[in-house]
């Protein structure tokens, strides 16, 4: 049990201390005397303040003892230990915590763990039997049938659960683990989340992805609510969409009015006319002989 009181010895050899911990770190890395705290029975650990700019808030810790009845103090130990205020690095997280959508970079490895809860068992069928296993020892005398059951034809071959996987791998249905019912729904609320019917776009779209040519289907059960974008000119284009989701770029959103063409010149060619002057009066006083205006400014 640590004593409250701290060893008299102890605690009065500062320079001891000090001296001790100038040799293990340094004379510039040593401050001023702190305190002292009681470790135990003649145990007394003294603190010195940490003089270097990396390790601020930090204290040097130099521990001092003496045998019973001894009157010689000896050295312990001298460490470096945080103080209240000290900058420590932050506390450790697992790296599954850590890891964010858009972490993953080429190369990268993500295994998942055996009790994910997103995934299930695939296929829960068991191993093909041994050929030990498979032959049964056939029994003695004359089958018994038994009035009211249906015996199997003769020629039919039960297919074994074994059998079946290996059918259900061959036509690519033999995946080990497949997404659990709680993995489609976690799924689901994250792209309903990024392209859903409450994001902004799709509150002032003129309609729903489930009415534009745009959408490719999917397969699955998914399938009834969501979609994937086509329209290179969306938001969206390339990701699963909510069939709720819309945007300005929908297929039946307006039709594009054909640019106007002007009719086309027609010029009369069944009548002899006269062409028409611009200005009449002009017309008239260079036929009466008269000077035009721009004759008079030159003479």
């Amino acid at each position: 049990m640590r004593s409250r009181t701290p060893d008299r010895l102890c605690a009065e050899a500062v320079d001891v201390a000090l001296a001790v911990t100038r040799e293990a770190a340094g004379p510039d890395a040593v401050g001023e005397h702190l305190g002292i705290i009681a470790e135990g029975d003649r145990v007394v650990t003294h603190f010195f303040a940490c003089e270097m700019p990396a390790y601020r808030g930090w204290r040097w810790a130099t521990t001092l003892t003496r045998a019973s009845r001894a009157k010689n103090v000896t050295v312990d130990e001298t460490v470096l230990l945080p103080g209240t205020d000290a900058v420590l690095a932050p506390e450790w997280v697992p790296w599954s915590d850590r890891l964010r959508p858009g972490d993953m970079g080429p190369g990268d490895l993500l295994p998942t763990e055996a009790d994910d809860l997103r995934l299930e068992p695939g296929w829960l069928g068991e191993e093909a039997p041994s050929d030990e296993d498979s032959v049964a020892e056939a029994p003695e005398g004359p089958a018994e049938s038994t009035a009211g059951q249906d015996a199997e034809p003769d020629g039919v071959a039960v297919p074994t659960i074994a059998q079946i996987g290996a059918v259900a791998e061959e036509i690519g249905m033999g995946r080990a683990r497949v997404l659990s019912r709680y993995g489609l729904h976690t799924a689901a609320d994250r792209w309903e989340e990024r392209f859903g019917a409450k994001t902004p776009m799709a509150q002032a779209a003129p309609a729903h992805c489930v009415s534009c040519g745009f959408l490719v289907p999917i397969a699955g059960s998914l399938s009834q609510a969501f979609g994937v974008c086509a329209n290179e000119f969306s938001p969206a284009d390339g990701q699963l969409v909510s069939l709720a989701y819309g945007c300005g770029a929908h297929s039946e959103a307006a039709v594009m009015p054909k640019t106007p063409h002007p009719a086309p010149m027609v010029l009369d060619d069944l009548h002899d006319t006269e062409p028409m002057p611009l200005h009449p009066d002009r017309h008239s006083s260079v036929e009466e002989g008269e000077p035009a205006e721009e004759d008079l400014g030159h003479s």
